[in-house]
């Protein structure tokens, strides 16, 4: 019998988080898509995995003989994943790295062309992500590093170095009630409509609703006027005065549009970009020469 892997890996979520809630927004998936998944597996093995109740998902005895052999199962199959990719990436000399929006600013193309002066003849290949994946491929295995904006929801075998933290702005539609103001209060924002990313991504959608730096502790949840995962997506429905967007402050230089108005934000944490790459990775020198590259570039510019 064949079994998907991605079907084990959605069972061993749920067998260690022991809800589906918490399972959906570690692997960026929504709740009945899991749920479907779950009950393909099930149907697969002819078995009942989980028990399930309002308190969560129990493991059967089942549940628990697969909960027993998953993680090596998977963890055997991960390396011999990353070792074939190694190969490959030695033979084509190309290296894939994913991003999101704009990466590492200003910093990003001369953080490629020092990885090009210092192996000559290989290439790196940008991957953009949407806004459904924070971890921008690095959770599905299909990039060997990437250039994210913290926090990452599932930090669990990954390595993450930060590079730089710039202060967030608000973007509005030059119509909106406070757009003529020269600096925002997060609290200002307290009864706004926000344009988010999809729930799936947890903490951080959370981070950038702004959490209790616009709510204040304890305060009513912020209200979402639209879930987008692409920026054009974002800026249209910003424009169109489906809600507000908290961003990084470059974001003023990287999304200029006509109708849109970017503004300071104050009482709200900075954004920190980072480079991420996956525990197991640290012997790969091509991934080893493009974190450097990163810290080397950023700490000069």
């Amino acid at each position: 019998m064949d079994v998907d892997t991605r079907l084990l890996r959605y069972f061993a979520a749920v067998a260690e988080e022991g809800t589906l809630t918490r399972a959906a927004q570690r692997l960026y998936v929504s709740q009945p898509a899991l749920t479907k998944q779950i009950r393909q597996l099930e149907a697969q093995l002819d078995v009942k995995l989980f028990t399930r109740s309002r308190a969560g998902m129990t493991l059967t005895a089942a549940g628990r003989a697969l909960a027993a052999r998953v993680p090596t199962l998977l963890s055997e199959w991960d390396i011999a994943i990353r070792k074939t990719q190694a190969a490959a990436r030695m033979s084509e000399k190309t290296l894939h790295v994913g991003f999101l929006a704009a990466a590492a600013n200003e910093a990003t193309p001369e953080i490629v062309a020092e990885f090009a002066r210092r192996r000559p003849g290989w290439k790196i290949r940008m991957r953009q992500a949407d806004w459904g994946d924070p971890s921008a491929g690095l959770a599905d295995g299909l990039v060997e590093a990437a250039i994210l904006r913290l926090p990452v929801p599932d930090t669990a075998g990954l390595h993450i170095r930060e590079l730089l933290s710039e202060p967030r702005c608000v973007i509005l539609s030059a119509g909106h009630r406070l757009a003529g103001r020269a600096r925002i209060a997060a609290a200002d924002l307290r009864d706004e409509a926000f344009v988010a990313a999809p729930a799936r991504t947890g903490a951080w959608r959370e981070y950038w609703l702004g959490g209790e730096d616009v709510t204040g502790p304890g305060g009513t949840p912020v209200r979402i006027g639209a879930v987008v995962t692409q920026p054009d997506e974002w800026l249209a429905a910003i424009g169109n005065g489906d809600g507000v967007a908290l961003a990084p402050e470059s974001a003023s230089r990287f999304y200029p549009r006509p109708g849109l108005v970017f503004r300071p934000v104050d009482g709200i944490s900075a954004s920190t970009v980072a480079v991420a790459w996956r525990v197991g990775e640290d012997a790969d020198l091509a991934v080893q020469e493009f974190v450097s590259c990163c810290v080397d570039v950023v700490a000069k510019n």
